[in-house]
């Protein structure tokens, strides 16, 4: 009598390691939350940038498009690792040490070193992204079709989470001073953010490294694959990736439609701490107010429109989504009128419009995944979204440079129109695909 032999590769997951998958969602949402969207970034511009200098928000900006560019480059060569090196959590881990060394350098970056700041906000933000794909990349090792948008859900709803508790950390324990009374003090408690916010990010993701099985195994002739194959390889890999996209016209379609209403949303995430900070002079207490809600509503809209897709199907629920971003958006750009019209504050005017349209930043993208989920073949699912990736970075790259020069020449409520002119170009095009007959043909 034979038994079967039960190793890593085919066992299988049970639901504490889909719990140790998703808390480096929990992890990681530290850094893009504190460093990315909201704390550091307005403090990177207002206090790092000399106020008579005249860049502010391009800077920013340059941070952001250098590692974006990186992460396109380096991201198929980081999937081509996921396939064939069988040792995932080894580079998920290095990419993870990375982003948060250098997230704790930043306590060294005194007022006025803008280029030191960016090479280690450029360092960072590369190896988050990257670790983004080692961290997905688990997703097939956890989940079958049936499963796959349920654990996907569980990780971008606690993603949320530690976002909203590492804030939380931040804006009552570490960054308390009133900058108009003890500027010395607020950016000290700046540094010791950055300090906070990498330690959080390891120690957070410590269950993934302790629970998550490594289930891939090394291809034949790994160990002597040479990087510049390797580098050929992906790059072979991105020809078939494209021209599978070539013969799948309403899925390449959308990947153009995605990426106008996702620059959209790339510069929201990138710049909203900024243009709160810079433009609505609210008190610190105010600001710790909105901060939190936004992160609650952001949660609590992906939850909400997630049940509405149900009923009205992603192509729907993003168009939706996408009305509402622009009546929003509107909303802000009136901020003075439409509050003085209401009888309040602009302060608190845009605290409910902020609340409001942040409820569909996470319905945006988790039905335009579903789309794409819909629109490629199962065999090469994986392929397609790594190329979808490639567009997302596109979209940010597109979009926080056009926010960011029309802020430093014409202002940020001009720049405001930016953000509504790419999400009306992206309902308009998407109001024009079919996305029905791209499902039938395949």
């Amino acid at each position: 009598m034979t038994t079967q032999t039960i190793t890593p590769t085919t066992m299988p997951p049970k639901k504490r390691e889909i719990f140790g998958w998703a808390m480096y969602d929990f992890a990681n949402s530290s850094y893009t939350t504190i460093v990315i969207s909201i704390l550091y970034s307005a403090f990177f511009v207002s206090y790092l940038v000399p106020e008579d200098a005249k860049w502010h928000d391009v800077y920013w900006s340059i941070a952001m498009n250098i590692s974006t560019l990186i992460a396109m480059v380096a991201g198929p060569l980081a999937g081509i690792l996921c396939d064939y090196s069988g040792r995932k959590k080894v580079y998920l881990g290095i990419t993870t040490i990375i982003c948060a060394l250098f997230t704790m350098l930043l306590f060294f970056v005194q007022p006025g070193q803008i280029w030191f700041g960016i090479l280690l906000i450029v360092i960072s933000n590369t190896a988050w992204m990257l670790g983004e794909v080692f961290c997905a990349s688990f997703l097939t090792d956890l989940a079958d079709n049936k499963t796959m948008s349920k654990i996907s859900g569980i990780g971008w709803g606690i993603g949320y989470v530690g976002g909203l508790t590492s804030l939380i950390v931040v804006l009552f324990g570490i960054v308390t001073a009133d900058p108009s009374v003890d500027p010395d003090a607020y950016v000290r408690q700046h540094q010791w953010a950055m300090v906070f916010t990498g330690i959080f990010f390891v120690a957070a993701a410590i269950p993934t490294f302790l629970l998550v099985k490594e289930r891939s195994v090394p291809k034949p002739g790994f160990e002597t694959l040479q990087w510049r194959k390797l580098f050929g390889t992906a790059a072979k890999q991105m020809r078939h990736s494209w021209k599978i996209v070539k013969d799948l016209p309403v899925l390449f379609e959308f990947f153009l439609v995605f990426t106008l209403y996702s620059a959209a949303m790339a510069i929201i995430v990138q710049f909203v701490g900024i243009y709160i900070d810079a433009e609505l002079q609210m008190s610190q207490g105010q600001k710790t107010t909105i901060f939190l809600a936004l992160q609650v509503s952001a949660m609590v809209g992906a939850i909400a429109f997630g049940y509405l897709e149900r009923f009205l199907g992603p192509k729907n629920t993003i168009m939706a989504t996408l009305i509402w971003w622009m009546v929003g958006v509107l909303g802000i750009y009136f901020l003075i009128p439409l509050s003085n019209m209401v009888g309040m504050t602009p302060q608190n005017f845009f605290t409910i419009i902020g609340i409001i349209a942040g409820a569909g930043l996470g319905a945006t993208q988790s039905s335009s995944r579903a789309v794409v989920g819909l629109l490629s073949p199962k065999a090469h699912a994986s392929e397609l979204f790594g190329f979808w990736g490639l567009f997302v970075r596109l979209s940010t790259i597109i979009g926080s440079m056009s926010f960011a020069i029309v802020s430093d020449t014409m202002g940020r409520q001009t720049a405001l129109l930016v953000i509504l002119m790419f999400f009306f170009l992206g309902a308009v095009a998407l109001s024009r695909l079919n996305i029905d007959e791209g499902i039938i043909s395949h």
